[in-house]
């Protein structure tokens, strides 16, 4: 799988899980840890894109 592919699936997931959060808020019923816990995947997956973002830029100015 490239990078830009592998980018586009975690922006995916990324705005599947900003949902999710958006669901869970609109919920008084949602658990303060199943909402910290989808905050928490959602950052981890935010990291990991500006990493590949930042290579991807990297290989642009390689070239």
């Amino acid at each position: 799988m490239s990078l830009q592919t592998h980018l586009v699936e975690l922006e995916k997931k990324h705005q599947a899980l900003e949902s999710a959060i958006a669901k869970a808020l609109a919920h008084p019923s949602a658990s303060d840890v199943e909402l910290a816990e989808l905050k928490r995947k959602k950052l981890q997956l935010k990291d990991e894109i500006t990493k590949l973002k930042s290579s991807l830029v990297a290989k642009a100015t390689l070239h």
